[in-house]
């Protein structure tokens, strides 16, 4: 297994296509015990760096659109 701070570095891409072939294995079956449960807690983690991914863009997204809407109120004062 990878370390927290690998998890950190890995791309959302990454994290997205790691967690993809943990699900696929896990569905496929044929595993033991310990592997499974092994998957499925690396499949937890690589679901957290997507969803830190997901809520960085999101909060990018906000700013940019807040800003934005500063922006064009400035813009209507004049």
């Amino acid at each position: 297994m990878t370390t927290k701070a690998a998890d950190e570095a890995l791309g959302y891409e990454q994290a997205r296509d790691e967690l993809i072939e943990v699900v696929r294995r896990l569905e496929a079956g044929g595993t033991s015990l310990e592997e499974s449960l092994a998957l499925w807690e690396r499949g937890e983690e690589l679901a957290k760096v997507c969803r830190r991914w997901l809520d960085g863009a999101r909060a990018r997204l906000d700013a940019a659109l807040a800003e934005e809407a500063a922006t064009e109120g400035a813009a209507d004062d004049d």
